[in-house]
């Protein structure tokens, strides 16, 4: 029997306010991921890449369909139960860095490791060995403001992975990064994930310069998503599947 995917959204549709002045944000959306996938959503901006994000994260109720992680129907949690979830399972990569101004860059992962329960000597040599795999080892002692734009990044992606959650969840993580360190980072989230540090990743985005690297593409507009054709692919300059 086939395992089920780490990662699943079912039939997910989000609406903000109500008669006339109702805005359907997300509409009917359903795609999984499987193991040591990556997948990205591209899509322009208002499509409703990044309140789909939030809910697949269990940030934001849908207004039906539900989100399952590894078997669990993360929508049917109360708050607590799915803050907690989150925390051990769910990793976030948000477009602002948020990283601790006045911590260096290991101290900024270890944090994370200290908030699951993970302190020590055992924190500060996983902390080192994520830095390490996204090629900041060097940069271990230095604070987030000497750093450039795509190493605070990668640091964001550190901090996520610190606890090797089942599933990252990115949103627009190159935007404010140049071609060459924006592709820099999604290439090292996808040698994370072939590492084994995440199970699955899922993307959001409308930057077309890193798309070769992903698994797979999904296209997002009007709050539905949708593989991405032929025709999709040949604007995109997508790689051919297989």
């Amino acid at each position: 029997m086939t395992a089920p995917a780490p990662f699943a959204v079912e039939g997910v549709s989000r609406t903000f306010g109500s008669g006339p002045a109702a805005v359907q944000a997300v509409r009917d959306v359903s795609f999984s991921v499987a193991e040591r996938e990556i997948v990205a959503i591209v899509g322009p901006s208002g499509s409703g890449k990044t309140t789909l994000l939030s809910i697949a994260g269990g940030l934001l109720t849908p207004s039906a369909g539900r989100v399952v992680v590894l078997g669990e129907d993360i929508t049917a949690l109360g708050h607590a139960r799915r803050a907690a979830f989150r925390l051990r399972h769910i990793g976030f990569v948000f477009q602002s860095f948020n990283l601790l101004p006045s911590l260096n860059a290991l101290e900024n992962v270890e944090v994370a490791l200290n908030l699951a329960g993970t302190a020590g000597r055992p924190a500060k040599l996983r902390a080192m060995d994520i830095l390490e795999l996204l090629a900041l080892e060097d940069r271990a002692h230095i604070h987030p403001n000497e750093l450039s734009g795509g190493e605070q990044q990668r640091l964001a992606v550190a901090r996520a992975l610190a606890n090797r959650p089942d599933v990252i969840l990115a949103d627009e993580p190159t935007a404010s990064l140049d071609s060459a360190a924006g592709h820099r980072v999604i290439e090292l989230m996808r040698t994370a994930v072939d590492a084994g540090e995440a199970r699955a990743m899922v993307i959001v985005t409308h930057d077309t310069r890193i798309l070769d690297v992903p698994h797979r593409v999904l296209l997002m507009d009007d709050g539905r998503v949708r593989p991405a054709s032929d025709a999709d692919r040949a604007s995109l300059r997508l790689p051919v599947p297989g």
